[in-house]
């Protein structure tokens, strides 16, 4: 993928100058709730994933059973059951669900508006000296034709940070300092209270928008349903030619995520807008109180949205690009984090969230720990004794009906993301070696960390003056 830099709003300041012929085309997304009165394509694609699902995961128990038998005479039934189901069934299915549906997704084009709304964007900083001008001039450059202001909240900075973003002298700029460190949510809640516009974006203090960002999310954002009132943008790599690592990070951002966010929004079932770049609508973050922890406090905000009925849309063309971990040791401690901080919100999901059609996908996120923890136990004793003894009890059913869904996934999100960049004057750059390493060893470290999370979590959840910050 190509390096962010900026694209000229001048065309698009011209085309909100005249009021819009037409009210803005609403997305035309699978509502699961209210399908009895969808008209008849949207239930025909429902039929039509249900049907191709049915009969993918029909083949995937056919291919496993060549080898389920042998496995359960080696290692037992329920093991043979939790290693063939974690590495071969329930992530192929995972796959070939979001490869039908992105091959379904038909979004229909934004539309400039005649008025673009006030915004007040919040960000969080501490220690951000190196990059916080650079992320402050890519604000500037949006050219946003409304009026906003960005409320940088500096949570006791050692460093120059705050001096910095002064010293650039933009008026649209609030700087508040708080004396010692309260963490993020608090920071949040306190800019927040601050800002003075109805629509609040949140944005991280590495992140670069790109080209028209700012615009794109305000303009899905009117264009949705009346009760999504929050719309996540994308997150790319923003430092993916340092080294192998943020190569491999490139491709997890750009195939991973974003396929997630899309598929999920296609269902009206979007169930995490990060903090790095999302807009709320700013009654609907009073009403569930802000943000109520430090740990996943993205996650918590969203699920609170969710059950009061709120939902979460996805702005698949409004990028920023962020710095990702360049060494193991960054990497492997961030995926930590991010999976014992999800096991523990997890712990803390209200169970009627559970029962809500409209959030199919929280579900989905309990399985991550199986699938992970399978993977971990497993794959590496499955090489071994594919490559030493020409055994294919555990490589066997991966090979069979993980890779081709994978490779699938793959095809199918890379030209559906390329439509997307060429739209926006991005060219997907040749990072052969780091899809190699997504490819084939990323997993060997990502999953690996992420189930030592969950273990992490699970211990600290014993203690209960760890999980204050969740009540």
């Amino acid at each position: 993928m190509s390096s962010p830099a900026p694209r000229a709003s001048k065309p698009r300041a011209a085309a909100a100058a005249a009021p819009a012929a037409d009210p803005p085309v609403r997305a035309r997304l699978i509502d699961l709730p209210r399908l009895r009165h969808a008209d008849p394509s949207q239930r025909w694609q429902l039929v039509t994933v249900g049907v191709i699902m049915v009969a993918w995961f029909a083949f995937t128990l056919w291919a496993s059973s060549f080898w389920f038998n042998a496995l359960a005479d080696a290692v037992g039934l329920a093991a043979a059951i939790f290693f063939i189901g974690g590495l071969a069934l329930v992530p192929s299915a995972m796959n070939m669900f979001v490869v039908v549906t992105l091959m379904m997704d038909r979004r229909p084009p934004r539309r400039a508006l005649a008025k673009y709304p006030p915004l007040s964007v919040l960000m969080y900083v501490r220690d951000h000296e190196q990059s916080i001008g650079e992320t402050i001039e890519s604000i500037r450059r949006q050219e946003y034709p409304g009026p906003f202001e960005v409320i940088l909240i500096d949570d006791a900075s050692i460093d120059r940070t705050a001096h910095i973003v002064r010293g650039m002298g933009y008026r649209w700029i609030k700087v508040l300092r708080q004396s010692k460190g309260r963490g993020k949510a608090a920071a949040l809640n306190r800019a927040l209270d601050a800002a003075q516009h109805d629509l609040i974006v949140t944005l991280d203090a590495d992140a670069i928008l790109f080209g028209d960002a700012l615009w794109s999310m305000v303009e899905r954002y009117v264009a949705s349903e009346p009760d999504v009132r929050a719309i996540s943008g994308c997150v790319l790599v923003r430092n993916s030619r340092e080294n192998w690592l943020t190569r491999a990070q490139e491709w997890d951002y750009f195939h991973g995520l974003a396929s997630m966010k899309r598929m999920q929004s296609q269902y009206q079932g979007t169930v995490v807008a990060e903090a790095a770049f999302t807009i709320y609508d700013r009654a609907v973050l009073k009403e569930v109180g802000g943000w109520r922890s430090d740990v996943a406090e993205d996650v918590l905000l969203t699920w609170d949205m969710l059950q009061r009925g709120w939902r979460i849309g996805f702005a698949e063309d409004a990028c920023c690009f962020i710095i990702v971990p360049a060494d193991i040791k960054s990497f492997v401690q961030q995926r930590l984090r991010h999976a014992r901080t999800t096991l523990r919100a997890l712990r803390s999901l209200p169970p009627e969230l559970l029962a809500r059609k409209s959030t199919p996908f929280v579900v989905w996120n309990l399985l991550f720990p199986w699938t992970d923890l399978a993977f971990t136990l497993a794959f590496v004793p499955g090489v071994i004794l594919a490559v030493a003894y020409s055994s294919n009890l555990v490589m066997g059913p991966m090979a069979l009906t993980l890779l081709p869904a994978v490779f699938l996934l793959n095809i199918a999100i890379f030209f559906v993301m390329r439509s997307m960049f060429h739209a926006h004057g991005l060219k997907i750059r040749r990072n052969v070696g780091g899809l190699l390493i997504y490819l084939f060893g990323y997993s060997v470290l990502l999953q690996p960390a992420r189930a030592a999370g969950y273990l992490a979590g699970l211990m600290r959840s014993r203690s209960p003056k760890k999980d204050l910050k969740l009540d």
